[in-house]
């Protein structure tokens, strides 16, 4: 399958992928903001589906949903403001969100929808392997879509394996156990972690997520992974400067 994220997994260097929330800080600013981290540099967007009970999501990140969905933020509504995106954005973009909002809407139904828009991934952390495997695996085949799965430091190396042959593009590697964007630096737990999951020679690639936010920590994640993901501090960005100076955010990562 020629995907953009395999394509871009496939390139030199270590990659930047920025994580925000659809429909926010304003319901309309999501294009733009897109279109903004392409022109900076950024390798890959994530794009968060709004929920309104999003259980492994920080205070910052669960407020710009909260914020969003005020915003009038729907699935619907997003798949509108994306129609026309792959006229102006050529690098990969992945949905990231809870099930339950995808389920609401149809799995099969959001598929063909990602699809239609030029989607190439889905990040969906509280759908389980098996479920996925057993019951999603052949419509998310169907529309061309890789389905994303997050590792932890409490992942046991055999569900880390099981994980890896399931996949088929990168595995999102949390960086911690504790929910998203409250870490400052990586201590020798992770640096360890870190270690860990590169000696078991996985055949994905791995990135990082959770604490990073500047130029030290985005070395760091990425001394053994391919990559790392960037969400609570360019949506603290966002909140504080607004969508206007994303290049200075970027800047400062790289």
């Amino acid at each position: 399958m020629n995907n953009r994220i395999k394509n871009k997994l496939d390139s030199e260097g270590k990659l930047l992928s920025i994580y925000f929330t659809a429909g926010y800080p304003s319901l309309n600013d999501t294009v733009t903001i897109i279109q903004d981290l392409e022109k900076n540099g950024v390798d890959m967007i994530e794009i968060g589906l709004p929920f309104s009970d999003p259980l492994a999501d920080g205070p910052t990140i669960q407020e710009s949903s909260t914020a969003a969905l005020k915003n009038g933020m729907t699935s619907d509504i997003l798949f509108e403001q994306l129609k026309n995106i792959r006229k102006s954005v050529s690098i990969p973009l992945i949905i990231m969100g809870y099930f339950n909002p995808v389920l609401q809407y149809g799995v099969e139904k959001f598929c063909q929808k990602c699809e239609e828009i030029g989607i190439d991934g889905l990040i969906l952390p509280d759908l389980p392997l098996d479920v996925y495997q057993d019951e999603y695996e052949s419509i998310f085949n169907e529309y061309g879509l890789l389905n994303i799965f997050l590792i932890t430091p409490q992942t046991s190396n055999r569900r880390i394996l099981q994980i890896d042959k399931a996949s088929d593009g990168f595995i999102y590697m949390v960086s911690s156990a504790s929910v998203t964007g409250s870490k400052s630096g990586f201590g020798k737990e992770q640096e360890d972690y870190f270690q860990r999951i590169g000696s078991l020679g996985l055949v994905n690639p791995q990135i990082v997520g959770f604490g990073i936010k500047d130029t030290e920590t985005f070395q760091q994640a990425t001394k053994t992974a391919k990559g790392a993901i960037i969400g609570s501090a360019f949506i603290k960005y966002l909140t504080e400067k607004g969508t206007a100076d994303i290049r200075d955010f970027i800047a400062e990562i790289r």
